[in-house]
């Protein structure tokens, strides 16, 4: 029931993607508008997987994915029958927060999954939930045509805000947190994440400041389209960092014991794991989301399609997940956390270098063929990242979960950004070169030994086994 759940949030999230041509038309939009609102699409996902990681430790994932659902049909019927720009844009970015529903999953998965098949599990979760984006571009076109008239897509996405609030009683009413007789840890608050030694405090600050500059990035973007105006565009930037600043200060609160106590070494964790995790997130599912809603034009303008049949063969990349994600968190669960990431991210790279060859005088089933083998590595790693998230501290999954998971759309952000500014082929080149760093990452990873301790509230201590 939470795949299915996934599913229909990453619908509802890449609904616009296969009908951006029908939307340009409807409205006029240049390729500027275009880009724009692909770049609002994944922008609020940033702090809202931050926010609901914390919820989701909070009060569980009932509740938060129940809640997220139904609110995403507003913002999705907004979208649909928007009058301008303006309004699409406002409606787009509002629907980036059903994007964050991905992390409520992995922390439910992994109370009802041992950790020797936990890989396994989340696999199967987020990939057969990410081919949400792929049935989204398979069908949507095909509905908006039966719908008829130049503007059946509104009806189209309407559709999937419907199916969403109609699931969301659904999984209210069928699922719980944890499996019956096992306990479901919750965070000792949800402020900001615990560390447990002082170089993790500054190095958690650190990777804090890319989820503000990636927003900074929007806001310098959405001014050069002239959505916003530049004294807004400064306002924001002084937002953004008076933010960070108070993140910064919430975290001291929360962690300031480490500075005058050590913490016992049965109750540590080591931060650069999140770390490494979550540039490796950004360098996989951030080029997924940047390549999957960028794809369907690519393919439109590079070999002279028709937007319905760009729309299908563009799923191919996004139709890999079914089999892709699964098979990194199989590899992970079978061959070690750390070598299936090593390589995994040295396909990502190759892949990306083939995909930056791709031209008109290719034959088209050429070009789909090396798309899904790219789509392969890169959804292959994004399983083996998340193979190993429920692995580093239980009760702060959700947290590490929405902080990696915030990676990803940093990462899509600033590739879209890219990809607004130059030709597909450097834009290919771009992912590829992440991908390299990326690489490198993997060999900071540790492979997760022994067992987590976590504190019940009777004071008493349990031991949760991260290994076979």
């Amino acid at each position: 029931m939470t795949w299915v759940a996934f599913f229909i949030s990453f619908v509802i999230w890449f609904n616009f993607a296969p009908l951006t041509e029908a939307v340009r038309v409807t409205f006029d939009l240049d390729k500027s508008q275009i880009s724009t609102l692909l770049i609002l699409n994944v922008a609020l996902t940033i702090p809202a997987r931050i926010l609901i990681g914390a919820l989701t430790d909070r009060f569980g994932p009932q509740k938060v994915y129940s809640g997220l659902l139904a609110f995403s049909a507003v913002p999705c019927l907004a979208f649909a029958f928007a009058d301008n720009f303006t309004q699409l844009a406002i409606a787009r970015f509002a629907l980036g927060f059903v994007g964050a529903g991905f992390v409520v999953g992995i922390r439910m998965v992994s109370e009802w999954f041992p950790p020797n098949e936990v890989g396994t599990a989340e696999g199967i979760y987020g990939g057969w939930g990410n081919f949400g984006s792929a049935a989204a571009a398979f069908t949507l076109p095909s509905i908006a045509l039966i719908f008829g008239g130049d503007e059946g897509w509104r009806y189209a996405i309407a559709l999937t805000g419907l199916v969403a609030l109609a699931y969301s009683f659904v999984y209210y009413r069928n699922v719980s947190d944890a499996p019956e007789g096992s306990r479901y840890f919750k965070a000792k608050q949800t402020r900001a994440m615990e560390v447990t030694s002082k170089g993790d405090f500054f190095l958690l600050l650190i990777m804090k400041a890319p989820l503000q500059i990636a927003l900074g990035i929007l806001a310098w973007r959405l001014e050069r389209v002239g959505l916003i105006s530049e004294p807004v565009q400064y306002a924001i930037w002084l937002l953004l960092a008076a933010y960070y600043a108070f993140n910064a200060w919430q975290a001291y609160e929360v962690n300031k014991s480490v500075f005058t106590e050590e913490v016992p070494l049965i109750h540590r964790y080591k931060f650069k794991q999140v770390a490494a995790l979550n540039f490796l997130y950004a360098a996989t599912f951030g080029s997924e989301l940047a390549v999957v809603s960028m794809l369907p034009l690519f393919f439109a303008e590079t070999f002279g399609l028709s937007p319905v049949l760009a729309g299908m063969v563009a799923s191919g990349y996004a139709f890999m997940n079914l089999v892709s994600r699964p098979s990194g968190g199989v590899f992970s669960d079978r061959f070690g956390r750390r070598l299936t990431m090593i390589v995994l991210m040295a396909g990502v790279v190759v892949g990306y270098l083939l995909m930056a060859m791709v031209g008109s005088s290719w034959p088209v089933f050429l070009a789909v063929a090396v798309a899904m083998l790219c789509s392969f590595f890169v959804q292959a790693g994004e399983g083996a990242v998340f193979a190993m998230v429920p692995l580093i501290k239980r009760r702060l999954t959700g947290q590490i979960a929405g902080l990696t998971g915030a990676y990803g759309n940093v990462g899509a952000v600033v590739f879209l950004v890219i990809y607004s500014m130059v030709p597909a082929a450097a834009f290919f080149l771009v992912l590829a070169a992440t991908a390299l760093v990326g690489l490198a990452c993997s060999f900071l990873l540790e492979e997760p030994r022994g067992e987590i301790a976590e504190i019940n509230e009777d004071g008493t201590v349990t031991m949760i086994a991260v290994s076979a």
